[in-house]
Formats: C-alpha cells, sequence, structure tokens
C-alpha cells in the first residue's frame, strides 16, 4: 500500500511540476532541510575603511547584508573587539556573537560553538563564504583580500597594547591607527601560526581603505546570527 502512495504522489508531483520531485527522488525518505546562513564575511566595505561608527555601526551593517541576503530575520553581529576607553571597558568579540552553531551560505557548519570557532573551526577560503555565498580572493589570488578586521586575539579578546592602537580607534578611524585582521584562508608569508591565523594574524598600516588594502585587506567583517 505505501509503495502505491508514494508512485501515485510521484505522478501527481510530475503532472504539476511540485517540489515533490525531490522527495521522489530521495526514494520517499523526504527532504533533508538545510541549515539557515548563520555566518559570512562581507561581501564589500561601506566606504570608510576601518570607521563602521563603533561596534554598533559595524552591527547594522551585518544586520543590512544579512538582510539583503534574506537572512535578516536573526540578529547579527560584527566579530570586533574593542580596548577600554573613555570610561567603557572592553568588549571581547567572542562575547557578542552568541552561541553557534553557524553555518555559511551554502548550510555548511564552520564552527558547533564559541570554543570551537576559537580552537579547531572549519574555517578556510572555501567555507568563509560571503553573505551572497561567494568566494573571497585571498593569497595567490591577483586581488588578495585576505584581511579581515577583528581587533581581538587568537581567543577573540580584545587587546591591551599600551601606545598601540589595535583597533582603528574602536572602529572609528578612516585614517591613522591600526587594527588587528585575520587571514580567512589561514594563508601568510610563511607557516608560523600568526600567519595561519584566522582572527588574529598581523596589524594593519592604517585604518583607511587604501591602508587595508597594502597588506592584502579590504575592510571586510566576519558577521555572526546570535
Amino acid at each position: 500500500m505505501r509503495s502505491y502512495r508514494k508512485k501515485s504522489l510521484c505522478l501527481i508531483a510530475s503532472v504539476l511540476g511540485a517540489t515533490l520531485l525531490g522527495a521522489c527522488a530521495m526514494g520517499g525518505g523526504g527532504m533533508s532541510a538545510g541549515k539557515s546562513m548563520s555566518f559570512f564575511v562581507t561581501s564589500a566595505n561601506p566606504g570608510k575603511g576601518a570607521d563602521f561608527g563603533g561596534l554598533a555601526g559595524a552591527d547594522k551593517y551585518c544586520q543590512s547584508l544579512a538582510t539583503g541576503a534574506g537572512a535578516g530575520s536573526r540578529t547579527w553581529r560584527a566579530y570586533l573587539s574593542t580596548t577600554a576607553a573613555g570610561g567603557s571597558a572592553a568588549v571581547n568579540a567572542r562575547d557578542r556573537i552568541g552561541t553557534g552553531p553557524w553555518y555559511n551560505a551554502k548550510g555548511e557548519l564552520v564552527a558547533g560553538s564559541v570554543d570551537e570557532l576559537h580552537g579547531s573551526n572549519k574555517l578556510t577560503k572555501q567555507s568563509a563564504l560571503t553573505e551572497k555565498g561567494a568566494v573571497i580572493s585571498g593569497r595567490g589570488d591577483p586581488v588578495n583580500m585576505h584581511d579581515i578586521l577583528t581587533g581581538s586575539s587568537p581567543e577573540g579578546r580584545a587587546v591591551s597594547d599600551p601606545g598601540k592602537d589595535t583597533t582603528c580607534g574602536n572602529w572609528t578611524k578612516s585614517d591613522e591607527g591600526s587594527a588587528i585582521v585575520g587571514h580567512h584562508d589561514r594563508m601568510g608569508l610563511n607557516d608560523s601560526p600568526p600567519a595561519k591565523s584566522w582572527n588574529s594574524s598581523h596589524a594593519s598600516q592604517g585604518c583607511s581603505l587604501d591602508a587595508l588594502k597594502k597588506t592584502g585587506g579590504n575592510g571586510l567583517l566576519y558577521c555572526f546570527a546570535q
């Protein structure tokens, strides 16, 4: 009886052109639900280098890109740390992004938890996709854009270095200053751990878009859904 019902359903679907054909092709087990996007790398910089108007502005930018990609129902946060300033305490990027798990635009798992994200995550050039599902060029490509702004330590925490700017003025500068960046492709000039770090590889040469491009960046961010 079940076999007869399945054949009847598939016959109706073939006539109507319905998506039930997919279920038939899967042997009647039904289509498996894909994982919705909860992580991406921004496809572009809004135009002011590392000046996003602080954390709030960076979060708003992540949210707007997610909305444009049809994932705006979640609350999105930029993976950025800030240092203590003006009476405000430092903020750790790892504390802003929820608990995971996180999936890219293709539904592929990149990390199951905050600890995994900062340990044995699955971030590579092929999995660190934009909100549009595109691969971002990296080291070895005609244009290298693997520097991703983070202002963070390998553990995802704010970096306090007296006399040095590690966050482009807590993401309000677009000229002088510096910010810590990571490499989304896990590649660098050598095989040392910093060169392969996705979130804490080296300091930028400045905060303007032109300065960020000099070391292989384009003012891009990691965005995570809470």
